[in-house]
């Protein structure tokens, strides 16, 4: 078992070949060998996506088992995603999102995950502030009432595309339990600026971390593809994820440490293989991020 930082396997990074929003979100290996799969490469940590929930369940699987399952792996940090159409109203991406957020809270009743992932629109909807707050407050009270918080993954392309954005919608909201996801991929996407500025994030507000690598420049496909496609393992790219690191634990990030890799030459790999790479070069980020904080 890996000692030092808390790492989660998030559901991609052990997904196989699976890719989000492509008729093929589902994966194709079960969650019990997942979870084995990251408790044996020293993940502390792990990811569950409602799809897959649902198929576990479906299979006959339980919650009390899955929990029970986690634990016996060594998963102390439960992740919950994804929940979205959620600031709609009357619709039926509405009715959907109000599916998923119950099965989501029915897992997080048994499961106690340390927080649970929610996206923003990425489809080009109208986006009012006051609309969006309020409903941001009735998820974040509704996730509250079974002990545990949200956190919001601002995505480059979406409307709530940067951390300024992300973060005038939870302080308007003005919920305890609602905060934001860092994952370096949209930090860095939205300018080699936002870095910085995850200093000035107020640590309360931050609810989630997810890291990943990339290359300096983004192609010219609007983003959206090379996030699920092209996300490298932290210390494969040319960020400087170590720097990411070295800003949270200054602010006294404590939860656990998300890896989230969308690839389509990751996802084809050996499973076993892939997340000890993940483990072993993540952990090289933390103690380049021990020097920096040394030197």
């Amino acid at each position: 078992m890996t000692t030092g930082p808390d790492l989660l396997a998030t559901c991609w990074t052990t997904a196989g070949d699976a890719v989000p929003l492509s008729g093929r979100d589902d994966s194709p290996i079960a969650l019990p060998v997942r979870i084995a799969a990251a408790g044996k490469a020293g993940f502390t940590g792990f990811g569950i996506l409602h799809n897959d929930l649902e198929i576990y369940l479906r299979s006959g699987g339980t919650l009390q088992e899955l929990r029970d399952l986690l634990a016996d792996n060594g998963i102390r940090h439960v992740e919950l995603e994804f929940l979205t159409g959620w600031w709609q109203s009357g619709t039926p991406a509405r009715a959907e999102a109000d599916r998923v957020q119950d099965l989501l809270i029915s897992a997080a009743e048994v499961l106690h995950p340390h927080h649970v992932k929610v996206g923003p629109d990425i489809t080009g909807g109208d986006y009012d502030l006051d609309v969006w707050a309020g409903q941001w407050r009735r998820i974040s009270q509704a996730f509250a009432d079974v002990g545990t918080v949200v956190a919001l993954e601002f995505m480059a392309f979406s409307n709530i595309s940067t951390l300024d954005r992300a973060l005038e919608l939870v302080r308007t909201a003005d919920h305890p339990a609602g905060g934001l996801m860092i994952d370096l991929w949209h930090i860095m996407r939205g300018g080699a600026h936002q870095l910085a500025q995850v200093a000035d994030v107020p640590a309360e507000l931050i609810t989630g971390v997810e890291l990943n690598d990339g290359v300096a420049e983004l192609a010219d496909d609007g983003g959206y593809l090379e996030c699920v496609l092209r996300r490298r393992i932290p210390g494969h790219g040319e960020w400087p994820v170590h720097a990411l690191i070295r800003i949270l634990q200054d602010k006294g990030w404590t939860g656990p440490w998300g890896i989230e890799i969308l690839s389509e030459t990751y996802r084809m790999r050996p499973l076993d293989e892939a997340l000890h790479d993940v483990v072993s070069s993540t952990l090289e980020q933390f103690r380049l991020a021990e020097k920096s904080g040394a030197a």
